[in-house]
């Protein structure tokens, strides 16, 4: 795939805006130099504005940020740049994949801190945004997306972990998910545009790289276009889960509980997904394990009288009369 077909993915994808601004998050990594470029192909740098966050948690994260000042006055691009030292590093180094974002999470020792990389980046680009109701762009690729689905596979139960990010997620768009990382580098490298190469992100240390170097190579040792499958098979789960989805809503009919007699008739997968939609419903967070608590529910039902039961995350279920409802429950104090 050459620079202009890069471009022509991108643009085929539909996810830049045409009549709003552009708020592009800049690492100086290639993939999201490659993000910046396109945008201002595709929008005009008068639409696109960039954002750097410098954590100043590696010897050469003002070499980065330097970088990215150069770029944007080269591209024509407004650049803020955010400067955030306010976190220790843990006893091993840096976080890894601290710059446009990862997605598969952190791993021994650096979870703590690639969760405040993400947040203070997240919030900042979030804050950058609201002011002129702007998108937000990161440069996640095929690639990471490959990672992240296989990383979610093992750590992540239920449905959802396979399918991968969205590619849109309310201001959040990732224009690049159809381009892989060797195809971010061809690009710029076609382009002549330099970029930064974090050495971290090779680290042993977290799940990314292990899932990179070990995990992704071992599938396509198995088979030339493992990878390829793997974001079909993501690609064919949205599409069905969006179905699934439409059976739940239809059941629940925006309620927020369900007689238990009718859930006792539905096919067991129903069951599940509509015990998990009413778990999701009263937290806010996806509880994907309370459908696992289907026959409890259903045998505390047949003892009669009033019951509650925990079915995970902080999602209680509550059996009374007859109808199974869920509610909130408190932390858990360690």
């Amino acid at each position: 795939m050459g620079a202009d077909d890069v471009r022509e993915a991108v643009r085929a994808g539909g996810l830049l805006p045409r009549d709003r601004p552009l708020v592009a998050m800049l690492s100086g990594g290639r993939d999201s130099v490659c993000l910046l470029d396109v945008a201002v192909a595709l929008c005009g740098p008068g639409a696109v504005s960039a954002l750097h966050v410098n954590y100043g948690l590696r010897q050469q994260a003002d070499d980065e940020e330097r970088h990215c000042v150069a770029l944007c006055g080269q591209l024509g691009v407004a650049l803020e740049v955010v400067r955030e030292k306010g976190l220790e590093l843990p006893q091993g180094g840096a976080p890894a994949g601290s710059g446009s974002g990862g997605g598969s999470g952190g791993g021994s020792g650096g979870g703590n801190l690639q969760a405040w990389a993400r947040e203070v980046r997240y919030g900042a680009a979030a804050r950058m945004a609201e002011r002129c109701d702007a998108l937000i762009a990161t440069g996640h690729t095929a690639s990471d997306q490959v990672e992240t689905i296989l990383y979610r596979l093992a750590a992540s139960p239920g449905r959802r972990a396979l399918q991968g990010m969205a590619a849109a997620d309310g201001r959040l768009i990732r224009p690049l998910l159809g381009v892989t990382r060797d195809e971010t580098r061809a690009y710029c490298e076609a382009r002549g545009l330099g970029w930064c190469e974090d050495e971290s992100n090779d680290s042993q240390r977290y799940a990314r790289a292990r899932v990179r170097h070990g995990l992704v190579g071992a599938l396509r040792a198995v088979h030339p276009a493992a990878e390829a499958n793997v974001l079909r098979t993501a690609a064919l789960l949205r599409e069905e889960t969006e179905l699934l989805e439409e059976l739940v809503s239809a059941e629940l009919a925006g309620r927020r509980d369900i007689a238990i007699a009718r859930l006792e008739e539905m096919p067991a997968a129903l069951a599940r997904l509509v015990v998990v939609r009413l778990a999701e419903d009263a937290t806010g967070a996806y509880v994907p394990q309370a459908g696992d608590r289907v026959a409890e529910i259903l045998a505390l039902h047949r003892r009669g009288g009033s019951a509650e039961l925990h079915v995970g995350g902080q999602a209680g279920a509550v059996i009374e009369g007859g109808v199974l409802s869920m509610k909130r429950l408190p932390p858990r104090r360690d």
